[in-house]
This record gives C-alpha cells, sequence and structure tokens, in this order.
C-alpha cells in the first residue's frame, strides 16, 4: 500500500481578478470622462437687452401661444394685404379665423384680447393681464419682412403716439426676440 498521500487545495482568491474588474471599470470610466470632456460644447448664452425678452424664457404659456398664433398669422395678412392694398382689419382676420383675431375658446383662456388695428400695428388688449399681457405687432409699411411684436404687462395699456422703438420701451412696452442656440436646436459640425 502505499501511504496516503493529502493534497493541500487552496481556494481560488477573488482578490486579484476584483481588482482587475474594478481597474478596467476605472479605465472604461477615464476614457469616457476624457471623451466627453474633449467633445463637449460650450454653453454660450445671450442675453437680451432691458427692453426685450425672450419668447422661449420670458413669456406665459397664454403668451407664447398669442406669440405663435400672431406669427403663422402674419402670413396670412401679407396675402390680405396684397389683395386688398391695405392691411386687413381686426374684424376680417377674425371672420376669416385666424387666431388670435378669432373669438374661441382658445382665446378667452389666453386672455380674451380686443383687437384693434392702429396705423401699421395691431394692437390686442387684454382682458385678464394675469394670463397674457397686451400685445402690439408692428408691420413696416415698406419692409414687408421687418414685423417686430411687443408685449406690456400693464393692466392699463399706453401706447404712445409714435410707435418706434425708444417710445414704446418708455411707456413700458417690450420687445418679443426669438433666439435660436444650442437649447433649442443642435447644431453639430462634422
Amino acid at each position: 500500500m502505499n501511504p496516503a498521500t493529502t493534497q493541500v487545495v487552496r481556494p481560488a482568491g477573488a482578490g486579484h481578478e476584483t481588482l482587475y474588474v474594478l481597474l478596467l471599470c476605472l479605465l472604461i470610466l477615464s476614457v469616457a470622462a476624457s471623451v466627453v470632456l474633449w467633445r463637449g460644447e460650450k454653453t454660450v448664452t445671450s442675453s437680451v437687452a432691458s427692453h426685450q425678452l425672450d419668447a422661449r424664457r420670458d413669456l406665459s404659456a397664454g403668451e407664447q401661444g398669442i406669440y405663435a398664433d400672431l406669427r403663422v398669422t402674419l402670413d396670412e395678412i401679407h396675402l390680405l394685404q396684397a389683395e386688398n392694398q391695405a392691411l386687413p382689419s381686426p374684424e376680417q382676420l377674425a371672420e376669416e379665423g385666424f387666431a388670435p383675431f378669432a373669438q374661441d375658446a382658445s382665446s378667452v383662456s389666453r386672455g380674451g384680447h380686443v383687437w384693434h388695428l392702429q396705423e401699421q400695428a395691431y394692437l390686442g388688449q387684454s382682458q385678464n393681464p394675469q394670463v397674457a399681457g397686451s400685445f402690439l405687432m408692428r408691420i413696416d409699411a415698406k419692409d414687408r419682412a421687418k414685423v417686430d411684436i411687443w408685449l406690456s404687462r400693464n393692466p392699463s395699456v399706453v401706447l404712445p403716439s409714435d410707435l418706434d422703438e425708444q417710445k414704446l420701451a418708455a411707456a413700458g412696452w417690450q420687445q418679443i426676440v426669438a433666439q435660436f442656440d444650442a437649447g433649442v436646436t443642435r447644431q453639430h459640425r462634422h
């Protein structure tokens, strides 16, 4: 008989394997962080003047809706102006069903504006300034592309006799500007 041999088998140690997995995870995280830092875009925020409001950030939901409706209806106003050789009245635009001039549930929930044509501008006086302020859309008589929209949140609207920028700003009106930056559209240059 052979003498009994005892062979001792040590358990496999997980220490080295765990260390290798942790080092691999650390390597992956460091490579990912360096790629993000290297390829990341710098955020450039542009500010608006004191007499201006950003259409995305500074308007309430009702005001954003009216602003968008005015921008969409502007094309129809230009078409009717070309046909009639004059700006269409707010009543005519309401009869055609163009928002925000038409009196419907949407217009009531957005402040119930009453629209007037004054010179080369449409004035929408808000019946509920807490929901949405009063709007003024100026249309240039010579350059159809030059249109700007102004907002006044004052309960009593004061409209200066001359509708130039300085007098509107002095009367408390604020021009609405639309800025398109990386927050709105992503621009990838490949």
